[in-house]
């Protein structure tokens, strides 16, 4: 899949800026379809083990803990590329997806469209 302004030069960890809670949102798509499949959070940790071990760990806001993505569902996420924004404030995983990567079972979290009121050009 090509992105563009691909990216020119490595980026360290130290080019991420983690929010006053610690944590970094994180697009995931499909390295394969180009399909966004989820939005989470990582933390330092997380981000350290998703670099170390190659499969997506995230921070969980309302559990306050850790997870590794497919750990109980299978449904696990081997990361392709990682980048940073610009900003160094948001990351992108380009995944290689086992399975579905909603909790519904859906494919992609963003299943749901909400519908514009009046008429578009």
């Amino acid at each position: 899949m090509e992105y563009a302004g691909e990216l020119t030069e490595v980026a360290g960890v130290e080019a991420v800026r983690f929010d006053d809670r610690g944590l970094v949102p994180c697009v995931v798509v499909e390295e394969a379809t180009g399909a966004v499949l989820m939005v989470a959070w990582m933390s330092r940790e997380s981000l350290a083990r998703t670099l170390a071990e190659g499969e997506t760990w995230f921070w969980s806001r309302s559990r306050e803990e850790l997870w590794h993505k497919g750990a109980t569902s299978g449904n696990t996420q081997r990361v392709r590329r990682l980048l940073v924004d610009c900003d160094g404030d948001t990351l992108l995983a380009l995944v290689e997806a086992a399975g579905p990567a909603c909790h519904t079972g859906h494919a992609s979290c963003f299943f749901r469209e909400l519908s514009l009121e009046g008429e578009r050009d």
